[in-house]
């Protein structure tokens, strides 16, 4: 069951703050990373980009349960805590969507860690449960 993202929330979406993505490991263990994240338009849909071959790309194939908080970098005290399920992972838009990243966090116009062998996958999740702090 869909849960939305308060409007009061959404901004720590918008803004260039760190999100840390919780996924499981094949024996069940917690992997978390931080990543850069985004929200849909519009919407309630979470998006994340990563690269093929990374732990959490590997685990959310398998599992497709996910849960992450996004602090405010302004107030810590304040943050959203998200779990829910992965609902597409496409290729589809990657690389662009990687650039918009990071111009959002980086304030540059194209991603510059890229590799000629990397492969940019968009994982997008649903929330199901959606708590706010602060």
């Amino acid at each position: 069951m869909s849960e939305s993202i308060p409007d009061t929330a959404r901004d720590l979406f918008e803004k260039p703050n760190f999100a840390h993505i919780v996924t499981l490991m094949r024996d069940g263990m917690p992997q978390v990373t931080p990543v850069w994240i985004d929200i849909e338009p519009g919407s309630n849909v979470i998006i994340f980009n990563t690269a093929d071959g990374r732990l959490k790309q590997k685990n959310l194939d398998r599992d497709s349960r996910v849960a992450l908080s996004v602090a405010d970098n302004e107030n810590p005290y304040r943050y959203v805590q998200v779990r829910g399920r992965v609902i597409e992972k496409t290729y589809e838009g990657a690389d662009a969507h990687i650039d918009q990243l990071a111009k959002k966090y980086m304030g540059l116009d194209s991603y510059p860690y890229r590799t000629e062998t990397e492969k940019r996958v968009i994982y997008r999740i649903e929330p199901e449960a959606v708590q706010t702090y602060g």
